[in-house]
């Protein structure tokens, strides 16, 4: 499709003192000028100048006014009218005749004038475009703007007055200087970071219980593009992957992508549902530490059974461990990685859920022969995660910052969850029992409950909450279920919005 000419990006500011001569090529309302507009006048004035070209109103027979009558009737200096003409000159648009003055360029005069240009029929992107017929699961949507509600009970965001921007800011600046300037500018091709691959193994991965060598670590950006490559390494038209049933929707979406076929497992109160076999079964994405979404943890017990089942099926499981950080009662449960004995589960870990989603740093750990092959594939798609951010995150973890930060942040969280947890049931007409972690709760409501019509009048009321039926196999999900991300609003609106909240659910349970 052909790309109109960009407007000028100068306001209606200046009137000129006296109308420029239709004679002399340029009509007195294409030049207006934004004296308080940080681009640089020169630059609005060539910009009005090649605009009115590319669209025919200036008069491409005529000559353009000389610098000093533009000069004049704009009231600046001759000598911002030459820079704007001379970058005209210089890109060709115009040019300048010796004892004539300034002409639009020959060259350009077949299209410069709007009944002059040929018309042609708009490009037909549809068709060239490959798409994804396949793929008709829904898709999470959450808002641009989601800052300027009152009450952002959202998943996935964070409190931005939390993030260590300090500390984060010393870190970046200290990355730029010797002897870390060359790992944060250089270009490593397919390689890490190798102090960052270096803290994951010897400060986070431990406390996982997880063992790994520089070997078996792919720094990705974030842990979406760590299911991606391994869909792309081990999946195709035919596969099978097994996943939690309601589960993680956009890694549905991965593998839908790549050519796999669905099979879901039900989730309870006690996590993931082993099946009698999983055999036939490519791979299996789970969220154990606390599934995605309902935040229960997958017991011991299961977890041992899953390890049992694909020692004997040949599936792999990938364990996505995106906020295992964040428990508020009891302790953590060892990783499924760090039970493993036969190298069959790819670990991965985000930096997002702590630090920021838009920061999109995350990691791997696999099989040496497995991240070998990763690493192949992140080279021709993104090369590798920018080395700058790599080396910042490296510092602040070697630096003792990061893991005080996490207890910040961990003690910020526990007390919103305390206050989220005594809210629903102060003000929501069910009892609820809170899993004890993660960013965020599932509600399950009355059967009658439409979490649909809920999510569309909770936003009018400045509330924004998920739908939770979008997380659900199958053609006909139930409704009754919703989720309350707890880490975006500051602490104090916790209370107010789930009171908010509580009414519009009476009121529709009401029939309203």
């Amino acid at each position: 499709m052909p790309v109109s000419p960009a407007r000028p990006h100068a306001s209606v500011q200046h009137v000129p003192r006296r109308p420029l001569s239709q004679e002399a090529g340029i009509p007195r309302t294409l030049i207006e000028i934004d004296r308080d507009s940080a681009e640089p006048l020169y630059r609005q004035i060539r910009k009005a100048i090649e605009h009115g070209i590319a669209v025919g109103t200036i008069d491409a027979s005529n000559r353009l006014p000389s610098s000093r009558e533009l000069a004049r009737e704009l009231g600046l200096s001759r000598n911002t009218v030459n820079a704007a003409y001379q970058e005209l000159v210089a890109e060709g648009f115009v040019e300048s005749r010796v004892r004539q003055g300034i002409f639009v360029n020959r060259d350009m005069r077949p299209y410069c004038a709007a009944e002059q240009r040929p018309v042609h029929e708009p490009f037909d992107w549809r068709s060239r475009l490959r798409g994804h017929p396949e793929d008709t699961l829904p898709h999470i949507e959450k808002r641009a703007d989601w800052a300027e509600y009152p009450y952002p009970f959202l998943a996935g965001q964070v409190d931005l007055r939390a993030f260590p921007a300090r500390d984060w800011s010393r870190a970046l600046n200290e990355a730029l200087y010797q002897p870390h300037a060359r790992y944060s500018l250089q270009d490593s091709i397919a390689f890490d970071d190798p102090l960052l691959v270096e803290m994951v193994c010897s400060r986070l991965l431990p406390a996982r219980g997880v063992e790994a060598t520089p070997e078996e670590v792919l720094v990705t950006v974030g842990s979406q593009q760590g299911l991606d490559l391994l869909s792309r390494a081990l999946l195709g038209s035919g596969s099978v992957v097994a996943v939690e049933d309601p589960g993680y929707l956009d890694a549905r979406h991965i593998f839908v992508r790549a050519g796999a076929r669905l099979m879901p497992l039900p989730v309870t109160a006690a996590g993931l549902t082993p099946p009698p076999t999983l055999a036939g079964v490519d791979l299996l994405h789970v969220t154990p530490s606390h599934h995605h979404p309902t935040n229960v943890t997958l017991g011991i017990g299961r977890r041992r059974e899953l390890l049992t089942l694909v020692r004997e099926s040949g599936t792999v499981i990938v364990e996505d461990d995106y906020d295992s950080e964040f428990r508020y009662q009891g302790s953590p449960t060892p990783a499924l990685k760090g039970l493993d004995t036969t190298d069959q589960v790819v670990y991965l870990g985000t930096f997002s859920k702590f630090l920021a989603p838009g920061l999109r740093l995350g990691y791997l750990v696999g099989a040496k022969e497995l991240v070998r092959e990763l690493r192949d594939l992140r080279r021709y798609s993104v090369r590798h995660p920018s080395g700058h951010t790599q080396r910042a995150l490296a510092l602040l973890i070697q630096s003792g910052e990061y893991h005080r930060a996490v207890r910040r942040y961990r003690g910020q969280l526990m007390r919103k969850w305390e206050a989220a947890c005594t809210a629903v049931n102060t003000h929501l007409p069910w009892h609820t029992t809170p899993s004890p972690g993660g960013v965020s709760l599932w509600m399950t409501g009355p059967e009658q409950l439409d979490c649909r019509r809920l999510v569309e009048r909770a936003q009018r009321h400045g509330v924004l909450i998920e739908r939770g039926d979008i997380y659900h196999l199958g053609e006909d999900p139930p409704l009754n279920h919703f989720r309350i991300g707890f880490a975006a609003p500051p602490l104090h609106a916790i209370d107010p919005g789930i009171r908010i909240l509580g009414r519009l659910v009476e009121r529709q349970l009401a029939g309203e």
